[in-house]
């Protein structure tokens, strides 16, 4: 009977969720970077976003390849890496996107956010599945190694994320607070 759990548990951690917080925080951070430079100068910032992307994607096309991480692991963090994988494309989408258009529509806001919202639980389905299996450590090194370190990412990602939903709340309930803090 345990050994449906974690299935169960999968399956409903991974039915649409497959995006890690990690993810909403670089296309946040690629749209916040991108506004700081005029119009002009954000087709260099798309280089060096696609120079980003690359350097994010192939650590994890490479382990996705290694022979090891296709042996047997109790958890699915096999499939949990070919979903980051497809997700990092999507996020990669939303970052080209958000960075390009200027103002920003209400549906492409509401895109964005929902990515947040869902990320967030993914991020949550990536820590417990992480934490889970460290028997995976020593069957699939490489993939356990990534999920721990991605499982990390998700966490300082969504401190960032509390950090900044807490200062938007005091900006909205007392937006004078900063000013007359200073004074």
């Amino acid at each position: 009977m345990n050994r449906n759990l974690p299935h169960a548990t999968f399956a409903a951690c991974s039915a649409d969720f497959r995006k890690t917080m990690f993810h909403h925080f670089l296309v946040h951070a690629a749209y916040q970077t991108s506004r700081w430079l005029p119009r002009d100068q954000r087709m260099k910032f798309q280089i060096v976003l696609f120079i980003f992307v690359v350097l994010c994607l192939t650590p994890q096309i490479y382990i996705l390849t290694r022979p090891k991480s296709t042996r047997y692991c109790e958890k699915p963090l096999l499939n949990n890496l070919i979903a980051v994988i497809v997700f990092s494309f999507v996020a990669t989408g939303l970052a080209v996107t958000l960075t390009l258009i200027d103002p920003v529509p209400k549906s492409i806001r509401a895109a964005y956010h929902t990515f947040g919202v869902l990320s967030f639980t993914q991020g949550l389905c990536t820590i417990i599945l992480t934490h889970s299996a460290p028997h995976c450590a020593n069957t699939t090194p490489e993939l356990y190694l990534f999920s721990l370190v991605l499982s990390w990412a998700c966490v300082l990602s969504t401190v960032f994320f509390v950090i900044r939903g807490c200062l938007w709340m005091i900006h909205r309930m007392c937006p004078n607070w900063f000013r007359d803090a200073s004074l």
